[in-house]
């Protein structure tokens, strides 16, 4: 019984890894902040397809709504590059001077990336509108 339990767990893993990949929201639709709070995004290139944003939010913000500005911003800058999706990488959080600050990595690519964060920047781009949160 043990055995068959193992078999059916593995089958639904292997499954589970075949199913095809979809792009993510933005980061857990974190409520959106008075314009004001959005200080700013800081944009590098670090290489054809990696980016590189610092985005500053006033004042104590949640890791939701840093990644959500990140989102945002990367989003946006995969749109003015030509490309169509983005895939988080990392993001380390901080703060400076009272501020809330994210530096985040992500790739961007004219095709769905392969990988859990990726983002259909259209969609992202159309959705941090509605909510209110600045891009680039």
């Amino acid at each position: 019984m043990i055995r068959t339990a193992g078999a059916l767990g593995l089958a639904a893993l292997l499954a589970a890894g075949c199913a095809e990949e979809q792009p993510a929201q933005p980061a857990a639709l974190a409520p959106a902040r008075p314009a004001e709070e959005y200080l700013g995004v800081d944009t590098r290139l670090l290489d054809n397809d990696l980016v590189n944003l610092h985005v500053t939010l006033a004042g104590a913000a949640t890791p939701q709504e840093m990644r959500a500005y990140a989102d945002c911003a990367a989003a946006q800058y995969a749109l003015i590059r030509g490309y169509g999706f983005a895939r988080h990488v990392r993001t380390n959080l901080g703060e400076e001077g009272g501020n809330s600050t994210a530096d985040a990595v992500y790739t961007i690519s004219p095709g769905l990336p392969r990988g859990f964060a990726t983002l259909d920047a259209e969609m992202v781009v159309a959705d941090c509108a509605a909510r209110g949160i600045p891009t680039v």
